[in-house]
């Protein structure tokens, strides 16, 4: 993979950034209190990048301006990703015509599955379109990776058609392009206009490098037939290899298609492994047997931005896939959606290091 040798930002995302509200070990229905974290699948990669591992990242994004929204940007200078691309939505005092995005999670243990509501109808992001980011101006300056979604895309037909107008751009100035299909069923169930963002979704991945989806998102979004029988197992390496191999040919800009594979034994024990197609060969790391589990919301984009880092940093994608696995990992072991890892953290997993005591 080749990235720009001189720019200004290792990254750039393109997506939502909600307020999450956290019951703790409760329930949203009986709590009294809340924790509150920034969250968007997108931005978690930004966020990760800077915080974890010391990049320079942006978030492309939209927030209402008043207190929710301030508070949320307050959360994302915390994270260290640069907010110079936020662009401010006007308030009219009740939230009719533009509000910020809240996100109601809770963790899950044993046989509670973990719960998300989310209110985010009429969100000003959700209202973004082509022509509101001058992206010339933002990729002249140098990017390094460009990431967006399927969830930004799925927000509105308008999204969808920024972030292909984005990506059209992010190829143009030498950027590699990063796609997370993320598929949500509340955000496709209340899509209008599902036909035309699959469309522009298809269309994206004309312009995509690095694609992080596995059998599910392809069946769910873009339509492709899936194989008969149980959906893809932990260790279930040939079906996932015949099924990315068809992706591959249908998109062969395609460079890297990578994924974590799960297997849910309880709310608060899964395993966990990665796999990927590389040039049509399958690459796999060994399995995490019955993890136990904290928090699993935003595993998966911690598992996106420690792939995107270890490439970054010229690491082979044999070493990146097995990162991405232990980022992934450690992030269920921490709340929230972002993660609060360190470089060494993760270099201590994949280095098969205990979990001992350090003193």
């Amino acid at each position: 993979m080749k990235f720009l040798s001189n720019a200004e930002y290792d990254l750039i995302s393109l997506g939502e950034v909600m307020l999450r509200l956290d019951p703790g070990e409760g329930r949203v229905r009986n709590t009294r209190s809340f924790n509150v974290w920034e969250g968007g699948g997108e931005y978690n990669v930004a966020r990760a990048l800077s915080k974890a591992f010391g990049k320079k990242t942006a978030v492309a994004t939209a927030l209402c301006k008043n207190d929710v929204g301030l508070l949320i940007e307050d959360l994302i200078m915390q994270g260290g990703v640069d907010t110079s691309l936020i662009r401010w939505a006007p308030f009219d005092r009740i939230g009719k015509e533009s509000r910020n995005g809240l996100n109601f999670v809770e963790r899950g243990f044993g046989l509670r599955p973990a719960r998300s509501t989310s209110d985010r109808g009429h969100t000003a992001v959700s209202q973004l379109s082509e022509g509101d980011f001058d992206w010339d101006a933002i990729f002249s300056k140098g990017v390094r990776v460009f990431h967006t979604g399927g969830i930004f895309c799925a927000l509105s037909g308008s999204t969808s058609a920024l972030a292909l107008e984005a990506v059209k751009k992010a190829k143009e100035y030498g950027a590699v392009v990063s796609f997370d299909f993320n598929f949500r069923p509340s955000l496709w169930a209340c899509l209008e206009n599902g036909d035309s963002v699959r469309e522009n979704i298809r269309e994206i991945l004309r312009y995509t490098d690095i694609l992080f989806g596995n059998e599910f998102d392809f069946v769910k979004i873009l339509g492709f037939e899936s194989e008969p029988g149980a959906d893809l197992d932990v260790h279930d390496d040939e079906r996932y290899l015949r099924f990315m191999n068809r992706a591959q040919k249908e998109f062969p800009n395609l460079k890297l298609i990578a994924t974590t594979v799960r297997t849910v034994h309880s709310a608060s024990q899964n395993s966990l492994r990665a796999v990927c197609v590389e040039n049509g060969s399958l690459l796999k790391t060994s399995c995490f047997e019955k993890l136990d589990v904290l928090d699993r919301i935003g595993s998966g984009d911690s598992f996106a931005s420690g792939l995107l880092y270890s490439l970054l940093c010229g690491k082979d994608t044999e070493y990146a896939l097995l990162f991405a696995l232990a980022h992934a990992a450690f992030a269920m072991t921490t709340p929230g959606d972002t993660s609060m890892a360190t470089t060494q953290d993760i270099e201590n997993i994949v280095s098969k290091k205990t979990a001992k005591v350090v003193r």
